[in-house]
């Protein structure tokens, strides 16, 4: 099918989708300063997204108690987001974006693993590039190891985890209600980050709640109005498109992301960082390559 503006607007939802999770940073960085910490924000976000979902679709609930299978999803999606959005307030924006978007490693091991996929010279020629990339975007300059240095690393590295784990368990239970796989991604991530802030907090280890003020409130709701359009716009253009083309159009966080910490001067971006990342978007562009030279079906 030739490109059309169906396909454009298929296109232009995933670059929504993109913008909203690659500036993100910034608001979570500024409802921290108002001290509310972000695995709390996440809660309290997607409290309100999950609500709304259940308003416009009641039988959603029933569907994912219906799903058990869905719970995992629900789950992967929570920790997907806590480490995520944890790790770009409180590390380097760059470092954490591409070490979660090691997310092919992951979901190549894991596709193997729950899908029975196999593992082809070109998919570990496509691994070692991703992993050279880390190690690169990981390299200390006083000498060592290329391994994660700061928490906000490891938060990167575990988010890109998880989001490989959801979307592969995404298709192998593609067959199920969407409102429930919906609810369940929404759900984790009231469920995971919440949970995690209460032991934390319960702990010392996190601030707890601050008290209810406009500033901080107005932020979250404006938030979580973003992150459901979002949502919907990578829904609508996953179903639209190929599912090589989204994956490339996705990478385009990497570059709002890079780009709006650059420009708002949150970090400088080095030529580590930059030759690290040109691999790790190498292997993703090799993932998609086959596929998108590869005539799809009517």
């Amino acid at each position: 099918m030739h490109p059309s503006r169906f396909t454009l607007a298929a296109i232009g939802g995933l670059m929504l989708n993109a913008f909203v999770w690659g500036v993100s940073w910034w608001p979570f960085r500024h409802l921290s300063a108002l001290g509310l910490n972000p695995l709390w924000a996440t809660a309290l976000m997607y409290a309100v997204s999950t609500a709304l979902i259940l308003a416009a679709r009641p039988q959603a609930l029933r569907a994912l108690w219906r799903n058990p299978s869905l719970w995992g999803i629900l789950v992967a999606s929570g920790a997907t987001n806590a480490a995520f959005n944890w790790g770009v307030t409180e590390g380097d924006v760059v470092r954490v974006v591409l070490l979660f978007y090691l997310m092919p490693v992951w979901a190549t091991l894991l596709a193997r693993w729950l899908l029975n996929e196999r593992l082809t010279r070109l998919v570990g020629l496509r691994l070692a590039l991703a992993l050279v990339g880390a190690m690169v975007v990981l390299w200390p300059r006083e000498g060592g190891l290329p391994l994660p240095q700061h928490p906000a690393d490891w938060l990167g590295v575990i988010g890109g985890m998880f989001f490989g784990l959801n979307n592969v368990l995404l298709r192998k239970y593609a067959h199920t209600p969407p409102e429930a796989r919906g609810l369940a991604m929404f759900a984790g991530g009231v469920i995971v980050a919440g949970g995690v802030a209460a032991v934390l907090t319960a702990h010392g280890a996190v601030q707890p709640l601050p008290s209810p003020a406009p500033g901080w409130l107005i932020g979250v709701v404006l938030m979580a109005l973003a992150f459901l359009a979002a949502n919907l716009g990578l829904q609508y253009g996953a179903e639209r498109l190929p599912s090589a083309l989204t994956a490339v159009v996705m990478t385009v966080e990497i570059v709002f992301a890079s780009g709006s910490a650059v420009l708002l001067g949150a970090e400088h971006l080095s030529a580590q960082a930059l030759f690290g990342g040109s691999l790790i978007l190498l292997a993703i562009m090799l993932a998609a390559w086959p596929r998108l030279t590869t005539p799809q079906a009517a």
